[in-house]
């Protein structure tokens, strides 16, 4: 059973309940009105009607002419539990006595035994086939019951009256129910309306081609209006996921792509070299299969039986210094690798205070024995007297030489510095060169793995992981950069740490 349906049938249900009883008290109010006037005018009968006893041998009831009745709407009976007359009808109004209309009217009576109420009671009774609404009151000498009071009205009017009451209160019901189940289907479609629409919209989300989709808001206010919005917030959440998965699994991509493609480059070549040696010193090789070991031995030798002793041994020593230095570049590279793997694996490691102008002038002074073109000068370092920070000397150390390194590296003409700044309770390190620099629109991706400007493509080495170990680091002791570079002009690489606070003395 659905929803809709339930709760339709328990909004129906109730409201029949609601309508019986709201039935039943309003036909019991105007019962008791309508046969209150009867009532009352009975009541005012008999308490103009007199009773008495002539004769202490044999009992004789005697009644009264009541004062202000009427004989036309009012009907009188006495019955005598006395004497020779027990049982027996002893008076009745003249309405009641036979004429040429009718053959008189009489009501059934109970016997003397069975009158055991002691205050006057009104029933419903049919005499002569004409319903009347009757007061019984009994008549009492001595404790003892000598006879019985009837006084009837008749009741037809207020019966029919009644009946179709009744008849109104029950078609009236049944016509509200059913309007009212009509009514709550047509409300509850649209209650629950919503509800299908983010069914709906579920169901084509569940492939997750639709993540963008989101359910509309109409009643922002109701409890569907709060679920659409938890709905919507959760579509939103899983499409920020899935969209960094998605870049995740891209960037992995990129990033096996681009690591294998740094280290084909060395192997090619460490390969040829070995390739090329291999030709020199096995002269009876000549058909080797590796083309470019061929034509590099053709570019340096006419020909293999040519070389001398020296010839072969200066080309070697070439080729041993090409496999040396891709050896080494291989080696700076895994070694990246293996740094960008220990972040990504969430790798700590161990943090002590730090003094900064130690650590400053430990690389200016290393600094001085790098290859470089440009001219390399420190100062201010006095921001840095007497500052500590929480981290890792060296690879605090690490850090500020991959700075020093790029700004030699793009800088093939002009200066690089090292200086110091605060801010605060922050301590800056900064790096600025007049090389190349970066063009705005590529700010920020510089820190991204294998990342290059386009300026420097081609024109220098390097794999593009430099400043995103950088940045792992920077990040690791809770720093941040502060890039200004302009292009043409040169950049400036600003490393801002948070000072520690200074131990106190007991």
């Amino acid at each position: 059973m659905s929803i809709r349906l339930r709760l339709t049938l328990w909004y129906s249900g109730l409201l029949a309940v609601a309508m019986i009883a709201f039935g039943i008290i309003i036909y019991g109010i105007v019962q008791s009105n309508t046969m209150g006037g009867l009532r009352d005018q009975m009541k005012q009968a008999y308490e103009a009607t007199g009773v008495g006893i002539t004769s202490d041998q044999e009992l004789e009831v005697r009644v009264d002419t009541p004062r202000g009745i009427t004989y036309s709407n009012i009907y009188m009976q006495v019955v005598n539990y006395t004497g020779s007359l027990q049982g027996t009808v002893d008076k009745k109004s003249r309405n009641m006595m036979p004429s040429a209309q009718n053959d008189g009217i009489t009501f059934d009576f109970p016997k003397q035994d069975q009158i055991r109420f002691e205050k006057p009671r009104f029933v419903n009774a049919v005499a002569n086939g004409v319903p009347f609404y009757i007061m019984e009151a009994p008549l009492k000498l001595n404790d003892n019951v000598v006879g019985l009071l009837q006084i009837g009205a008749y009741s037809r009017p207020e019966l029919l009256f009644l009946s179709r009451l009744r008849s109104i209160l029950w078609f009236s019901g049944i016509a509200g129910v059913f309007a009212a189940f009509l009514i709550g289907m047509f409300l509850s479609r649209k209650a629950l309306a919503p509800i299908n629409r983010v069914t709906q919209a579920a169901q084509r989300i569940q492939g997750g081609s639709e993540l963008s989709l989101r359910i509309p808001r109409e009643r922002p206010n109701d409890e569907i209006g709060r679920l659409t919005d938890t709905l919507n917030g959760m579509i939103s959440g899983v499409e920020r996921a899935y969209k960094s998965l998605e870049e995740s699994n891209a960037a992995q991509r990129r990033f096996v792509s681009d690591a294998s493609h740094e280290l084909r480059t060395p192997l090619t070549t460490i390969r040829g070299n070995i390739d090329l040696l291999e030709k020199i010193w096995n002269e009876s090789n000549a058909a080797s299969s590796n083309q470019a070991a061929s034509e590099a031995v053709q570019e340096h030798v006419s020909g293999a039986a040519s070389l001398s002793d020296e010839g072969k041994r200066e080309i070697s020593l070439e080729s041993i210094r090409d496999i040396a230095d891709e050896a080494r570049r291989m080696s700076r590279l895994v070694n990246d690798l293996l740094a960008l793997a220990r972040a990504d694996a969430g790798y700590a490691v161990e943090m002590e205070d730090v003094s900064l102008r130690p650590l400053a002038e430990e690389a200016a002074r290393r600094a001085y024995f790098l290859p470089r073109k440009s001219e390399w000068s420190v100062g201010p370092l006095e921001a840095l007297e007497g500052v500590q920070v929480r981290g890792n000397r060296d690879y605090l150390l690490q850090l500020l030489f991959i700075l020093i390194e790029n700004g030699f590296k793009y800088t093939p003409s002009g200066s690089v510095k090292l200086y110091a700044s605060r801010s605060g309770d922050l301590v800056g390190l900064t790096v600025a060169d007049t090389g190349i620099g970066i063009r705005t629109e590529e700010v920020p991706h510089i820190f991204e793995r294998f990342y290059r400007v386009d300026v420097s493509r081609g024109e220098t080495s390097g794999t593009g992981l430099g400043l995103s170990i950088a940045k792992w680091i920077a990040d690791m002791h809770g720093g941040k950069f502060e890039v200004r570079t302009r292009l043409g002009e040169g950049t400036a690489f600003t490393l801002w740490l948070p000072v520690s606070a200074p131990k106190q003395i007991a």
